[in-house]
Parts: C-alpha cells; sequence; structure tokens
C-alpha cells in the first residue's frame, strides 16, 4: 500500500500543477523556450542557401547523421521532430485552457473591458493561430513535398527556391514569420515574467533582448524568400 501511495502522489502533484495557472504558464515557457532555441538554429540552417545549393544540401544530408553510429540514419531528425511536435502540442493547449480560464473568469459586465484587450494578447492568440496553420504549410511544402511545385528528394536547396519562386509559397512564409517576430517578441517577455527573473532594473534589459531577438529571427527568417523572389538566390 505504501508503494501504491507513493506512486500516486507525484501523479497527483503532476496533475495539480498542470491544472493550476502558474502551471500552465511555466509549461507555456518551457516549452517556448524548446521552440525558441529550435527555431535560432533553423534561421541558421536556412542562411546557408546564400552559400550555394552544395552547402545547404550538404547540411541538410548532415543533420540526418548527427550521432552515428550510436544513433540510426535521421534519428536525431525524428527524435528532435517529435520534441519539437511535443513541445508545440503542449504550448498550443496550454495557451488554449489559459485562455477559455481567463474569459470564464471575467463577469459579464466587464465585456467592454474585454473587448479592449491589450494588443499583446490579441497578436499572441492570432499569431499562434497563424503559426499552427503555418507549420502544416510548411511540413506539405517543405518535409513531405505533397505541395512543392517541382520537389526534389534529398534537394532542399532546390525546393526551397521552387517553393518562394511562387507568390504565394513566399507570401505565406513572409506573413508568418511577420508573426513569429511578434510572437517571440512578446512570448519572450512574457515568460521573464512568469518565470520571474523580471524586475524593475532588468525590465528594460530585457524588452530590449526581446525586441533584438525577434528582430534578428525575423529578418533572419525573411531574407531567403525575399532573395529568392528578386531573384538574388535562384
Amino acid at each position: 500500500m505504501a508503494l501504491a501511495t507513493g506512486t500516486r502522489r507525484p501523479r497527483h502533484a503532476l496533475a495539480a500543477l498542470w491544472g493550476s495557472t502558474i502551471g500552465k504558464k511555466a509549461v507555456m515557457a518551457a516549452t517556448g523556450a524548446v521552440m525558441l532555441l529550435y527555431l535560432v538554429a533553423h534561421m541558421l540552417g536556412n542562411l546557408k542557401i546564400f552559400f550555394g545549393p552544395d552547402d545547404l544540401n550538404g547540411y541538410a544530408a548532415w543533420l540526418r547523421t548527427v550521432g552515428q553510429p550510436f544513433l540510426g540514419h535521421a534519428w536525431f531528425l525524428w527524435i528532435a521532430r517529435v520534441v519539437l511536435l511535443a513541445s508545440v502540442v503542449g504550448h498550443g493547449v496550454a495557451a488554449y485552457q489559459l485562455s477559455r480560464r481567463d474569459l470564464a473568469a471575467r463577469p459579464q459586465k466587464y465585456a467592454r473591458r474585454r473587448a479592449r484587450s491589450s494588443y499583446a494578447t490579441r497578436t499572441m492568440r492570432w499569431g499562434g493561430v497563424i503559426l499552427a496553420l503555418f507549420i502544416v504549410w510548411h511540413i506539405l511544402d517543405l518535409t513531405t513535398l505533397t505541395v512543392n511545385p517541382r520537389a526534389e528528394e534529398g534537394h532542399p536547396y532546390q525546393n526551397v527556391v521552387a517553393s518562394f519562386s511562387t507568390w504565394y509559397g513566399g507570401g505565406i512564409y513572409i506573413v508568418a514569420m511577420l508573426a513569429v517576430g511578434l510572437h517571440v517578441r512578446h512570448g519572450f517577455w512574457s515568460a521573464a515574467q512568469t518565470l520571474g527573473v523580471n524586475n524593475a532594473r532588468r525590465d528594460r534589459v530585457l524588452k530590449a533582448t526581446a525586441n533584438v531577438l525577434a528582430l534578428v529571427l525575423t529578418a533572419g527568417f525573411l531574407a531567403v524568400p525575399v532573395a529568392v523572389m528578386i531573384g538574388a538566390v535562384k
């Protein structure tokens, strides 16, 4: 009986943590950090397109060999995808539940005040929806190559150029990356508040860091479709 009781306590503690507002915010902060690290690495990898097809294609091939011989071929990529998917789902579910909880906690007489929700809150909500839809498109476009106009398995350079050579491919990506920038800017600041690392003296530094990080990521990601669309990369 003691063993059974002992095993229940951690489960109850985790359930209680997930059920609390601070627990959901902590999940959002942790999963946001995972996704932010991914975005930085992904942006740096994307910029290899400016060094030519051999560099980008070689980088993509190398990703499938990371961890060998301990890991099998492409295992690292699949592990990263699973972790990223779990982070996206956890982030989205926590955000949705917090949003519903916030709406349910407000009395009806504050309906007018709710309509005046902050710019940051509206941006985070709609930005999250845009990014969720974009992830589906991006996977179909450059991972499964289902909607790519000239899909070539194992040739990411050619696939990227093919996608961004179309007005809709480049346009969708640009809109999504602008949403990423705004999401990172507000999300970084929100995570700092949730984790309690902000104070009166650090606020200015944290806000500047959020702005710079969002600007660098946005510019880095936008550089690729813009270069393809103007013919600098082809």
